[in-house]
């Protein structure tokens, strides 16, 4: 593990804050450092270009800041506050300071961690119901969802093909033989292959439906909390056309991710409702198609986690176990279809 950046030690220090905190605790993704300080949260954008995303100067992590911000409150506005400036005033670091900017951070309210999805669901404590409403609040966020001439491009098959295909597998191939087995790579890549081949038409009809829409992008039970209703956030905004997608395939993703918390029956659920709901029948055929897809993004993102310096050994042996999971999954899609 190589040692935190000096502005994000910085940040651990209680004092930095206007509010200043008992303690900060640090939690780092692929692409953030995030600092649970109290009764928020802040987010700083790690200065990395992973191929998908590309924070590697200031006024681009500004940007995506800003972004983050204005596309979450979609679905959960009173948890996003706002962004503010990292500053440095005589070598003294601060949050909304005085000084010079030396980064930005995303201010959120801090949502209970008891109430979220990815924690209640080891417990036992995701009910049918509960996934109804999920389903309900999605269907309705889809409806609204923008659309349109240069959102339906991304419904094209070519850039399914770029997305699905020869990005995804692109990306996870360096790692063939250390953490996916070369045999397992081929099958899901030569599966997806066949599959946009042998499906065209639908394809096509799914943007004449007008199905392709700006969605969330990134839909799995840590992204779900039940709180004060239903906050959906931390959605994909460092990239449009990873928002930019058939709702299939968000569907998809969350019922992939119960399956991999081994809730196939609230997967199916979960799947019903929204059929219900949407009235969108024709998206059953694009199922294992979808949730094949979205296990092999939680598989690269895994990949990713795992070279990433800042993270400790001891926790990346729980994300190598984690990534084979996923990677496990998606050939299981492959089985049933």
């Amino acid at each position: 593990m190589s040692e935190l950046p000096e502005l994000i030690q910085a940040l651990l220090d209680p004092k930095v804050y206007p509010h200043p905190p008992r303690k900060v605790e640090l939690i780092q993704t692929q692409m953030s450092f995030v600092f649970l300080a109290g009764d928020y949260v802040y987010k700083v954008k790690k200065p990395v270009d992973l191929g998908f995303l590309d924070y590697t100067t200031l006024e681009k992590r500004l940007f995506y800041c800003q972004k983050e911000i204005e596309l979450n409150r979609r679905l959960c506005p009173e948890a996003y506050l706002g962004v503010v400036p990292v500053t440095s005033d005589n070598d003294h670091i601060s949050l909304d300071g005085k000084g010079d900017v030396e980064e930005y951070a995303v201010k959120m309210r801090r949502l209970p961690e008891q109430a979220m999805m990815d924690t209640l669901l080891p417990q036992n404590k995701i009910t049918p119901e509960m996934v109804n409403r999920v389903a309900q609040r999605l269907a309705e966020f889809h409806q609204r969802a923008e659309t349109g001439a240069a959102i339906n491009a991304f419904g094209d098959i070519n850039t399914i093909t770029t997305t699905t295909l020869e990005e995804n597998f692109g990306q996870t191939k360096k790692y063939v033989g250390k953490i996916i087995p070369q045999k397992q790579y081929q099958h899901l890549r030569e599966y997806t292959s066949r599959f946009l081949e042998n499906n065209l038409p639908l394809f096509r009809k799914r943007v004449a439906d007008g199905r392709i829409r700006d969605c969330h992008g990134d839909l799995h039970a840590a992204h779900i909390c039940f709180t004060d209703g239903i906050c959906i956030y931390d959605c994909i905004e460092f990239s449009d056309r990873l928002r930019y997608t058939d709702v299939a395939a968000e569907v998809a993703f969350l019922a992939m991710d119960l399956d991999h918390y081994r809730r196939a029956d609230l997967s199916e659920v979960f799947i019903n409702a929204y059929v219900e709901k949407s009235g969108d029948k024709e998206l059953m055929k694009l199922l294992n198609f979808y949730k094949c897809y979205r296990a092999c993004v939680r598989g690269k993102v895994g990949c990713f986690q795992y070279d990433d310096p800042y993270i400790s050994a001891g926790e990346k042996g729980e994300i190598l176990k984690n990534t084979k999971s996923y990677f496990k999954l998606a050939e299981s899609y492959i089985e049933g279809d």
